[in-house]
């Protein structure tokens, strides 16, 4: 007998919607936050990241205010909660320096990064085809910022940086989600930012006008809306299934790039995305054969 409630029969087509939306979300984000680099320091943008996100919350649940500290774990959360906020520092520092799809596409590197993580500090058995997978990715990675060429630039690390403290965030989140509700877990990763950035924010502070304003606050409720229909996603469906519907995000990211931007990925580009992407869903179709065998 299980526990498990079952789902409904549309649940897999809007766990995909969901996280078509969630993506869609992060790339007008990322869009908004690439425009507004020239014009306000990086830290500004990241503080109202934050801040209109965490009023997101208040605005859309505000009977359950009382109970959103109200959590287990509450420093593995707190950790958990900073990580995120690392990873968005360095994709926000990268779209300053590289076209949008570039960046986008380097930080897909994540779920082959929480493979080999989940090896070393979870103790999960990865084979040989999975670790090939990720290897295989890895290169993918090299084809996009090309080390030793003269295309290459340093800020391209920052997307990699990105993926790294998101891979390890979601290992945390493994350990923790069973035991804590993620309405909570989406609050205090909006607190933890909000309180810091508050804290760094007045060291760079520049008076936004009136219409970066309304940017700052379009980037922070798209963040906001993206991670909870990133939640919702995962409710919804099983991971396997809806995962790779993250990968929609270089569509958005190339058109909203080339549009406002009029950036267009070089063909390094396009063929280092495809292998990352095709080692990702390699692996998540290999983790759903593993548990369906158990």
């Amino acid at each position: 007998m299980t526990n498990d409630l079952p789902r409904p029969t549309d649940a897999l087509s809007r766990g995909i919607f969901m996280m078509c939306f969630a993506v869609l979300s992060f790339a007008a984000m990322n869009t908004f936050t690439k425009e507004l680099r020239p014009e306000l320091p990086v830290i500004v943008i990241i503080w109202g990241r934050y801040f209109f996100h965490l009023l997101l919350i208040f605005v859309m649940f505000p009977r359950r205010i009382p109970t959103l500290l109200h959590i287990q774990d509450k420093y593995l959360q707190i950790v958990r909660s900073v990580l995120v906020l690392l990873a968005t520092a360095c994709m926000f520092f990268a779209l300053g320096f590289m076209p949008l799809a570039d960046a986008v596409a380097i930080t897909f590197v994540a779920p082959l990064l929480i493979v080999a993580l989940s090896a070393v500090f979870l103790r999960e058995a990865v084979g040989t085809r999975r670790w090939g997978a990720v290897i295989v990715g890895f290169i993918g990675v090299m084809v996009i910022i090309r080390p030793g060429a003269g295309a290459f630039q340093i800020a391209a690390l920052l997307p990699l940086a990105c993926a790294l403290c998101y891979a390890i965030f979601q290992i945390l989140t493994r350990l923790i989600s069973h035991r804590s509700d993620p309405l909570n877990m989406l609050f205090y990763t909006a607190v933890t930012g909000a309180i810091l950035m508050t804290a760094i924010v007045p060291f760079s502070w520049q008076t936004p006008s009136n219409d970066q304003w309304l940017m700052l606050m379009a980037i922070g409720l798209l963040g906001g809306l993206g991670h909870y229909a990133l939640i919702r996603a995962y409710e919804r469906s099983e991971t396997s299934l809806v995962a790779p519907f993250a990968y929609t995000e270089i569509i958005w990211a190339t058109l909203l790039g080339f549009i406002v931007f009029g950036d267009f990925p070089d063909i390094y580009t396009f063929a280092g995305t495809a292998i990352i992407i095709a080692s990702g869903v390699y692996i998540l179709q290999r983790e759903r054969k593993a548990r369906s065998i158990v």
